[in-house]
């Protein structure tokens, strides 16, 4: 299965896993939560205890007018997420892309007079 893994501090990476339970623990490092948060079919995984344990901040997910909503603590990974069954699937080559393109720039967070800052970090 193809996926396009996020790591905290560094740019995503495409790689082949082999679908199992196992091979998803081990990139987010515990049990997986997937979530849906894209009009594609396409589920973010991460570690389901990610914020309880202190994970590093990873990644902000945005709304339609851009603003975070959530952060991301810990690796995840994309992967598809088909609507009509329980398992997840390769991404498309187009999906790569777009979410190599939408994830590409790692990202700073820091708490500043009780607001969470976003600051990219650049090359």
């Amino acid at each position: 299965m193809r996926v396009l893994v996020v790591e905290p501090e560094r740019r995503p990476e495409v790689k082949e896993i082999n679908g199992s339970l196992e091979s998803m623990q081990e990139i987010v490092g515990g049990l997986i939560q997937p979530v849906y948060p894209f009009d594609d079919p396409v589920a973010l995984v991460c570690n389901d205890e990610g914020k309880l344990i202190n994970l590093p901040a990873n990644r902000g997910l945005r709304d339609d007018d851009g603003q975070i909503y959530d952060i991301v603590f810990g690796t995840f990974f994309l992967c598809g997420a088909p609507g009509d069954s329980d398992r997840f699937t390769s991404l498309t080559p187009g999906q790569i892309e777009q979410y190599r393109k939408r994830f590409n720039t790692p990202e700073m967070f820091w708490g500043m007079n009780g607001r969470i800052v976003c600051i990219p970090m650049e090359d």
